[in-house]
């Protein structure tokens, strides 16, 4: 009797051991082991619309998962459904359910790299950005065109593309419109340092009146090597109450940058930006400039001259004058050149 009441305990015990090891291995299966074999690190983008079923869809479209049971369970478990964090989530390949619904549940992002480009219009910043980020681009749009939002970060409507410094930030993906600005103006003051600072001030120019003026070089020329020179001469008019008569900031004022020719006629257009009836600089940037167009006008070639054209082999430099005659010379091949070509426009 003793024996068999040990055989009947032995059975039970090892049917125990036999149950502990199947949920053992069923829950190591289900949560532990890898499940998730994306080819390359992929990432899940999740928004401010998204519900626990969008969720799993995109988990499991970019996780390439071989069973999302487990997912599931921790979901309803950890009452996901009712927390959803907005973000972007990183899966690696070889990973487990808790190692990815933990990071989706705890809101553990992956920050990307965001790129501000020196672009022409804010209109085409805020597109640019919101291809980027989670932020819509017409909330962007809002804000930037917000005239209280203006005078709040210290800018008007003219100036406001001298805030942005062209670079790639590292963000996450889901930063507020809010937070997004404010990230971009501590940018700002981190590139305007002490030493870009006393150079503006020795030039007798603002941070704004900078960005001017090279948002100006940067539109007659494509090649930095260029750009130093280009701004030493506007720089040099500047200084002797010339007016800048630069032609970038007549395809501003028309707002027709594709134009190659400006005519006589467009030089009248009544505008606020139009350098050949308006001394000085206009009221602000017409594009956004790069880092290295703000160098290049903080560190201007010194030099005596006055004018420029293009020149007659549209390599995309220019020829540089000190007189009015050198510059009509150069002017009369460039002329030849554009006719020659037929181009009228």
């Amino acid at each position: 009797m003793k024996r068999r009441t040990i055989h009947i305990l032995l059975g039970v015990l090892l049917a125990i051991v036999l149950v502990v090891c199947a949920i053992g291995g069923a829950f190591y299966y289900y949560f532990m082991a890898p499940q998730f074999f994306p080819q390359q690190t992929a990432y899940v983008y999740i928004d401010r619309d998204d519900s626990a079923d969008s969720v799993y869809v995109k988990v499991q479209e970019v996780g390439n998962v071989k069973d999302f049971h487990g997912f599931k369970w921790m979901s309803d478990y950890r009452h996901y459904p009712e927390s959803i964090r907005t973000g972007r989530y990183e899966i690696r390949n070889n990973e487990s359910v808790y190692q990815v619904f933990s990071r989706i549940w705890r809101g553990y992002q992956t920050p990307m790299n965001v790129t501000i480009n020196s672009a022409r219009t804010m209109k085409r910043l805020a597109g640019q950005v919101g291809r980027q980020l989670m932020i819509d681009s017409t909330e962007i749009a809002t804000l930037m065109y917000d005239s209280i939002f203006q005078i709040k970060m210290g800018y008007t409507k003219e100036t406001m593309p001298a805030l942005f410094i062209p670079d790639t930030y590292e963000m996450y993906w889901d930063i507020t419109v809010d937070a997004f600005f404010e990230r971009m103006q501590t940018e700002h003051k981190r590139f305007w340092n002490n030493q870009r600072k006393a150079k503006a001030e020795e030039m007798g120019l603002s941070e704004n009146e900078v960005a001017t003026l090279a948002s100006i070089v940067e539109e007659e020329t494509n090649n930095n090597g260029e750009k130093p020179s280009v701004a030493g001469l506007y720089y040099n008019r500047l200084r002797i109450g010339m007016p800048l008569q630069a032609d970038p900031t007549i395809k501003f004022a028309l707002q027709e940058f594709g134009i190659r020719r400006i005519l006589n006629s467009d030089l009248n257009v009544e505008s606020p930006y139009n350098t050949y009836l308006h001394r000085g600089l206009p009221p602000g940037p017409i594009r956004i400039p790069s880092v290295v167009g703000l160098d290049a006008v903080l560190n201007y070639e010194h030099h005596n001259y006055l004018y420029m054209c293009a020149k007659e082999d549209f390599s995309g430099t220019h020829n540089f004058a000190a007189t009015y005659g050198q510059h009509l010379r150069n002017a009369q091949r460039y002329w030849a050149a554009l006719n020659k070509r037929k181009i009228s426009r």
